[in-house]
């Protein structure tokens, strides 16, 4: 991600002892009952958490270019969520859960550990952070409930952290070597880029199983009737020069490429929280069920992207002279709307993190929510969440970046991530 990250406003409708470490989504040991008045305070910190990590997020330098945003995102909600169930055990948790008095802070908790995985994970950026914890934990009364809170807090990060040190993340990923047979994936103009995550498939899940768990099907042939279809269809809609695509769809296609999707997501759910007052046990089980469906919905894209190779429509349709597909007629010139990004086709990464997204919102709020999207002054209206992603990945043909099999793929995949991610959390 090169530059800035541009910000998206989303506006949407309507330490004390060390405790005992629970099984992963099971319930916590035996505990005091919660404090009464912990349910009804305001998930407002949790929002401006995940408001920080983007902007840390919007510098480039503030991490390895081979370390995916997502995994970040899945880190900070996790522990954020742990800490707060460690406390009202109003759910099962997800790694760890820790032993803490009654009245223990709830929100003291989560605030300290958000703090504590964004300092271990941007040690560079703790004076700023350091800041965001003081202002949120200014407005929690002093004593022994708000620092029990932030013990608990602390040891949630810290065990958290501890656990995902060795993950796969930091290991050198594997050179690639692009094929010359037809459908292999090979680097893509204008620049030519190497691919970056070509090891993150196999970063240990925070959820699923395996990275492999749900990989879909192997696509179509790429000399097969389908994948002609699928690519003279990208052919005459994603070219730069289309006398097809419409000036809506090429608002789209801009659209959804001007910021990470991930953190559109973020910030659609950023809104959703503040827009409807949720409660703190409300925002972090929203911010964690959506952030670990899209890191594990990131690594078994990888893994499936890696597995199958296919080549980008750029490298298809300028190879189509080759006669490797007798229905395709290739054009040696043809350039996308838009510059393909540096990972094979299929499957689609917009359609696999939107479709994960939208299955993961509409499980808390319902299959029709309007909602409406706005960046740099261009704002996208939907009726539903499941709307919003169709769009997204549909944005990705019309960008010339994807085949509709890609997509199809795709929203397999972030799907089958999302569902399994809710039935543990």
């Amino acid at each position: 991600m090169g530059g800035k990250q541009r910000t998206l406003a989303v506006l949407t409708g309507t330490a004390l002892a060390a405790g005992l470490t629970s099984p992963a989504f099971g319930s916590g040991p035996a505990h005091a009952s919660a404090v009464p008045t912990a349910a009804t305070r305001s998930g407002a910190s949790v929002v401006e958490w995940n408001r920080e990590l983007i902007t840390i997020l919007g510098d480039p330098k503030a991490q390895s270019a081979t370390v995916q945003p997502t995994r970040s995102f899945a880190l900070l909600q996790a522990a954020e969520y742990d800490a707060v169930v460690s406390i009202t055990r109003t759910g099962p948790a997800y790694k760890f859960s820790v032993s803490a008095p009654r009245g223990a802070r709830a929100d003291a908790a989560a605030d300290q550990a958000a703090h504590d995985v964004l300092v271990a994970l941007y040690p560079a950026e703790r004076a700023g952070v350091d800041r965001r914890l003081s202002s949120q934990l200014s407005a929690i009364p002093d004593g022994p409930d708000k620092q029990a809170g932030t013990a608990v807090g602390a040891e949630v990060a810290r065990r958290l952290i501890s656990l995902r040190s060795d993950d796969g993340s930091s290991s050198r990923a594997p050179r690639f070597r692009a094929g010359d047979r037809p459908g292999d994936y090979r680097p893509t103009p204008p620049d030519f880029p190497a691919p970056v995550f070509t090891g993150w498939g196999s970063v240990k899940p925070f959820v699923l199983t395996s990275g492999h768990q749900f990989r879909p099907a192997a696509p179509p042939a790429v000399g097969s009737a389908a994948y002609a279809t699928a690519l003279n269809e990208v052919k005459g809609l994603g070219s730069r020069s289309s006398t097809t695509r419409t000036p809506d769809q090429t608002a789209a296609a801009r659209f959804w490429a001007a910021a990470p999707v991930w953190n559109v997501w973020n910030q659609i759910a950023q809104n959703l929280v503040t827009s409807q007052n949720a409660t703190l046990e409300k925002a972090v089980k929203v911010f964690a069920r959506l952030d670990l469906s899209l890191a594990d919905t990131t690594i078994a894209m990888y893994d499936a992207k890696y597995a199958y190779r296919v080549w980008r429509p750029v490298t298809a349709i300028r190879l189509g002279g080759t006669h490797y597909n007798p229905r395709i007629v290739g054009d040696p010139t043809w350039t996308p709307l838009l510059t393909t990004a540096p990972d094979p086709s299929d499957p689609s990464a917009h359609a696999a993190l939107s479709q994960a997204a939208a299955t993961t919102l509409t499980g808390f709020y319902g299959a029709r929510h309007r909602l409406s999207v706005t960046s740099k002054g261009i704002t996208r209206t939907f009726a539903g969440f499941q709307g919003a992603a169709a769009e997204a990945w549909l944005s990705r043909i019309w960008a010339g970046q994807h085949t509709s099999l890609d997509n199809r793929s795709g929203r397999q995949l972030g799907s089958q991530v999302a569902g399994f991610v809710a039935g543990r959390l």
